[in-house]
């Protein structure tokens, strides 16, 4: 059994539950070997206990752990301690797509689309991979904090059908595609049923069918007809709701065969919105005997014609090329045939008809541009014509913010047509006009349709209370007004174990019925349990007194470098992780800090004589020192000669200066005075001369 603060795989230390599933449980945990936060998905103990089962499901989660992906949440290692089979996951900062959509109540078109794209380019590399996910639901869709949408789950469903288990393992029967929940043959057309569902309900807020119970919800996928998301939300253009319909098939043959082909549509629906461009073939239909129409009889003669023209262009110019070269028979026979069915009166025809039709266009033509340009103008000038079109426009006032009502007097009275929409926006009075379907400041015609768009007060069903109520009382009565329910689980001292904590949307809120209703379970009080206080940056005696205030002791102590200077001589590690739960008197190792890591140098190289002095001569003694940045005195000596062979190492400077003293000294001079031919004498001087140079040091790797 997995405990918060144990540690598995001698690497991942367990720190609390995040989500439950009918398969497993995952928790956070902190992989101390390569210092970062995970999640893992622990399998629960039922299953465990199956050995088939977990040999398929380590299978697959080795498989899932090859995919590679962006908007696959990537799985970094699957193994076992003791009877716990668990698979480590990259740990994703942000919330799934089911609560997305219920703090939204339902996404934009645009929103809906994006997510849906890489939402399927994700499957689209799992079905690559030969990978069929089987779950695909909103639950199992996360979106980061960045806006990365990422599929998890993969792998853990297709063991799953191979094993007799609950249906609520399987994960929500409102997703299941129809032949899944016949229990039959489920390949990557599965998968697209049950992106298309998704979609419906990023588009629309609620699932497309509901009932009381599992059976009945399989029921309504196998038989009833799949419903219109516009629906519930008329603004939907017509090609998304084309591509859910697409997606949603009863015949997996008439669905997307490809997620290359729904992300194809899907991009051209950004691109393209108006277009009605989904086409939903049947193989069925496309295989039997249909009756030619009139007009599929004059498609093929007219190809038979152009055929027959081809063939004879070619005779001709075959016959002129070869000018009386042999053929063999069988080519005989075929152009005798092709001159036979010739008929030059027919062509004769086809030419004359060509070209009046010619000769009419170009007439249209003419005329279309010449009434342009105003030469056409019947005796009317162009002046007064445009006078009368300018007389028929007016000026689209501003509605945005009135009662609709008043919006439609107004444009009643401006001799425009209002049309009106409603959508859900609580965020405004019912009634209130959000947007209009043509800018104020336009000059449009008269008799011109305007699109409002008017807020309606948002219908949903109350959320009875199960606060305090057992987790299977609480699931009854929330099923029962129509609610999916998700359950998490925690600790609690105060609340009994097995009753339900809290709930989201609380009870006497409204609620879109089909929505999700998150309800926590008590697990309990923990028992023997004490939180770990954080102690880093303290020093070794306060966080001692802090671990024994908080019922833990402290472990080994040791010294370690750390790139924070700040934390120099302070704790700068602890080896569990703050707010994690673990056992009273549990043991805490510390690490010190001794500061940053010091980086070393070394200088090996001849020092050279000061020939930058011109007074210095070769031979002179040459005092010459090597100091550090910091002061620390490497060399001092004397020298008459050069270069001076020096290796030095661990250096802890990165630079240092070298000074040169030496002496010059000048002979007595002896100067005789022309005139009266006295002589003196000038003694010799003597002058201590400086030279520094400045020198980098290599550093040590």
């Amino acid at each position: 059994m997995i405990k918060i603060g144990m540690m598995i795989g001698d690497r991942y230390e367990i720190l609390e539950k995040i989500g439950t599933g009918g398969m497993s449980d995952v928790y956070k945990a902190k992989d101390h070997k390569l210092n970062r936060f995970v999640a893992v998905k622990v399998l629960k103990q039922e299953f465990s206990e199956n050995a088939n089962f977990v040999s398929k499901f380590r299978i697959e989660a080795q498989a899932a752990a090859g995919l590679m992906h962006p908007n696959i949440v990537n799985v970094y290692d699957v193994g076992e301690e003791g009877d716990n089979h668990y698979i480590v996951m990259e740990l994703v900062d942000g919330i799934t797509l089911k609560k997305y959509i219920e703090k939204k109540a339902r996404l934009s078109v645009k929103e809906a689309v994006s997510i849906a794209i890489q939402v399927s380019m994700g499957i689209e590399a799992a079905h690559n991979n030969h990978i069929i996910h089987r779950d695909i639901k909103p639950q199992n869709i996360i979106i980061s904090k960045e806006g990365k949408v990422k599929v998890t789950d993969f792998g853990i469903a297709k063991a799953a059908t191979s094993n007799t288990i609950t249906s609520n393992v399987m994960g929500s029967v409102h997703y299941t595609s129809p032949e899944q929940a016949r229990g039959g043959y489920s390949d990557e057309k599965s998968d697209i049923y049950s992106l298309g569902v998704t979609m419906f309900e990023m588009l629309t807020g609620r699932v497309p069918f509901n009932g009381e119970t599992t059976v009945a919800i399989a029921i309504k996928h196998i038989q009833e007809e799949f419903p219109s998301p516009r629906e519930y939300v008329a603004e939907i253009p017509v090609c998304v709701e084309q591509i859910v319909f697409k997606c949603c098939q009863k015949s997996p043959d008439r669905r997307y065969q490809s997620m290359s082909e729904l992300i194809v549509d899907l991009k051209q629906s950004l691109i393209n919105p108006d277009e009605d461009f989904v086409k939903v073939t049947d193989p069925d239909e496309e295989a039997t005997t249909r009756t030619i129409t009139d007009r599929d009889m004059v498609q093929i003669k007219r190809q038979s014609e152009s055929r027959d023209s081809m063939d004879e262009a070619m005779r001709l110019r075959r016959d002129n090329r070869d000018n009386g070269r042999d053929y063999e028979e069988e080519e005989d026979e075929d152009w005798e045939d092709d001159e036979e069915d010739y008929d030059p009166k027919m062509e004769k025809i086809t030419t004359i008809l060509a070209v009046v039709a010619a000769l009419l266009i170009g007439c249209i033509l003419i005329f279309m541009v010449g009434r342009t340009m105003g030469v056409f103008s019947f005796g009317q000038p162009a002046e007064p014509e445009e006078q009368t079109k300018e007389e028929e426009q007016v000026e689209m006032i501003r509605v945005v913010a009135m009662h609709v009502d008043e919006a439609k007097r107004a444009l009643l009275d401006l001799g425009l047509v209002p049309e009106i929409r409603y959508e859900v926006n609580e965020s405004y009075d019912a009634g209130t006009v959000l947007k209009a379907s043509v800018r104020e400041g336009i000059m449009i015609d008269k008799g011109t349709n305007i699109i409002l768009t008017v807020a309606e007060a948002a219908e949903g069903v109350k959320v009875p209370a199960v606060t305090g109520k057992s987790q299977a009382e609480a699931t009854s009565i929330l099923e029962k007004e129509g609610f999916v329910v998700n359950a998490t689980e925690s600790h609690d001292a105060t609340v009994e174990k097995g009753l339900v904590i809290s709930q989201s949307p609380e009870a006497d809120t409204t609620a879109t019925a089909g929505s999700s209703i998150t309800i926590r379970v008590s697990l309990g009080a923990e028992d023997n349990k004490v939180r770990v206080p954080e102690v880093i940056g303290m020093t070794e005696m306060d966080a001692t007194a802090s671990l024994a205030e908080s019922g833990l002791s402290v472990g080994n102590v040791t010294q370690t470098e750390h790139e924070d200077a700040a934390l120099t001589d302070l704790v700068c590690y602890q080896s569990y992780s703050v707010g994690s739960y673990v056992d009273k008197g549990t043991s805490v190792d510390l690490k010190i800090s001794t500061g940053p890591s010091q980086k070393t140098y070394r200088y090996a190289e001849g020092i050279t004589a000061p020939t930058e002095d011109p007074a210095y001569q070769s031979g002179m003694k040459v005092t010459v020192t090597l100091t550090t940045q910091d002061g620390t005195q490497l060399l001092s000596t004397e020298t008459v000669s050069f270069p001076v062979a020096v290796n030095y190492t661990g250096i802890k400077s990165p630079s240092g200066t070298i000074r040169y003293n030496f002496t010059v000294v000048t002979e007595p001079i002896t100067i005789t005075d022309p005139e009266t031919g006295e002589t003196t004498t000038q003694e010799g001087t003597s002058e201590i001369k400086t030279v520094e140079r400045q020198v980098n040091f290599i550093e040590e790797t």
